[in-house]
């Protein structure tokens, strides 16, 4: 009988070298393609089942053996059916492309495949995700001998551990006893991300239980609305446990006053974390950074790398004044894999001891080589450019016809919110519903832009409809871009008249 041809019978160089230098030549001509050539956004697929049926995936399984042929075409199908991030056009969401170095970092990750849970198993990125996250932390305003933060997959899950962390660290029995009589309340404006509301759910908390403040018309947290919730909770038999403050809002990109904020947290024993997710990283900015005015004060901080820095997905960090909370929050006696411990280093070097998990891939390892090579100057520019673009694109419609701002012509973070309509009628919410979601399709199947619409988190009953959400963060969007932008959504709004 033939022997499978596995893995360990394979010369694993020349395999190496056999499937990636086409698939980096593919790739790299995906990058020149829409650098040189303007390559589309990607193609628009009105029903899924559309995608899945060019796909073939049920064929792709049938080969008998290792076929470098079908892998290398099927690369090249998966860059051609997917949104090319790389083009500047690509305005959807609160992240852009990557860029080589973050290219780079993959790729280094991959060749590691190792699991940052251990010190063991992964010295030199646990080493990495340490400094990286001291020196993140400092910009923040931690700077005590034991401030730093741990990687998380995806922003949501540093905000649900920041919750988790809190309850352990201020009730610590509820880590063996669960809630039992606490009766929790947790409190957040009602522009929050919707991860607060999950993270009551997943810890047992409730989503009834978590108070939504209002916001100004800025669409910051109202503190004096803050404190009447609070007290509200409390007459009601709750325990308050958590405040999150949001750095940059999911549809208007709002800054809550995190200094107020801190005053009633102190005075109520309560948690104050900063959800800086999508907005934290203007602490790289000199002129923008103020907006974290305060951010020093908070027991905790979410910050996306992946997001405003261009870092490939997902990194993010949940930044603290002192890692050993980590530990006492989240640590299990689990002697059969946690076992690194060093009598003069009350250091903590087994990352997923700290955590509410195990796997860890080191996303930190990818932040810590772009930064390096950026340097904070390097991402300084890159956060001014996007404001720059941003407040340019405000400044061209501002007093156009057709177009109605949402919100202050000074854009709070990345993205503006606006109405297009080109009968200058903004009264009705269902046509301008419809205006928005035909115009934004049109743009896609064009090939030139990939953008975004919400509804207004106030407009409880969608009167006024869906507006446009434009995010402004590819580090290569120039003016003539924003210039076509405009035309064309001029043009397409002529289609609706």
């Amino acid at each position: 009988m033939t022997p499978i041809k596995t893995d360990l019978e394979a010369d694993r160089v020349t395999e190496l070298e056999t499937l990636l230098r086409p698939a980096v030549e593919l790739i790299a001509q995906h990058i020149k393609d829409t650098d040189e050539n303007d390559k589309p956004i990607g193609p628009y697929y009105p029903n899924p089942r559309d995608l899945y049926q060019s796909l073939k995936l049920e064929a792709d399984f049938n080969g008998g053996g290792k076929d470098d042929e079908l892998v290398i075409q099927t690369v090249k199908k998966v860059l051609d059916s997917s949104v090319n991030t790389w083009n500047a056009g690509f305005m959807d969401k609160l992240y852009a492309s990557t860029n080589v170095i973050g290219l780079v970092s993959d790729l280094l990750l991959s060749a590691l495949n190792t699991n940052s849970h251990v010190f063991t198993v992964s010295p030199a990125v646990t080493i990495i995700e340490k400094y990286t996250a001291r020196q993140y932390a400092g910009l923040f305003g931690f700077l005590g001998p034991r401030a730093g933060g741990l990687t998380f997959p995806g922003g949501s899950w540093s905000n649900v551990t920041s919750l988790q962390m809190a309850r352990s660290s201020l009730y610590p029995d509820t880590k063996v006893k669960g809630n039992g009589n606490h009766h929790f309340a947790v409190f957040a404006s009602s522009h929050s991300h919707y991860s607060v509301e999950k993270a009551c759910i997943l810890l047992g908390i409730g989503a009834e239980n978590l108070f939504k403040c209002k916001v100004d018309k800025n669409g910051c947290m109202d503190v004096t609305d803050l404190r009447v919730n609070i007290e509200k909770s409390i007459a009601e038999g709750y325990t308050p446990l958590y405040i999150n403050a949001t750095a940059g809002t999911t549809v208007f990109g709002s800054y809550d006053s995190f200094e107020d904020i801190h005053k009633i947290a102190k005075e109520y024993k309560c948690w104050f974390h900063i959800d800086g997710s999508w907005g934290g990283n203007v602490i790289f900015s000199d002129r923008e950074k103020h907006k974290m005015k305060g951010s020093h004060l908070a027991d905790s901080i979410t910050a996306n790398p992946h997001k405003m820095l261009g870092v490939p997905c997902t990194c993010s960090f949940l930044l603290v004044p002192d890692v050993s909370i980590f530990q006492q929050a989240n640590s299990l006696n689990a002697p059969y894999l946690f076992h690194n411990k060093h009598e003069d280093d009350d250091e903590n070097y087994d990352l997923a001891d700290g955590t509410m998990g195990c796997g860890r891939r080191a996303d930190s390892l990818k932040f810590y080589l772009s930064w390096l090579y950026y340097g904070s100057e390097g991402y300084k520019e890159r956060v001014d450019h996007a404001f720059s673009i941003a407040r340019y694109f405000t400044s061209k419609i501002v007093n156009r016809k057709g177009f109605k701002l949402v919100g202050s012509p000074e854009p709070a973070c990345l993205q503006v919110c606006f109405y297009y309509n080109p009968k200058n009628d903004f009264e009705n919410g269902s046509e301008n519903t419809n205006a928005t979601r035909y115009i934004a399709t049109e743009l896609h199947k064009h090939g030139k832009f990939l953008v975004d619409y919400s509804p207004n988190p106030d407009d409880v009953d969608n009167q006024h409809g869906e507006f446009f959400r434009v995010v402004f963060n590819s580090p290569i969007l120039d003016d003539k871009t924003i210039d076509s932008l405009i035309d064309l959504i001029e043009q397409t709004g002529e289609e609706i008249v």
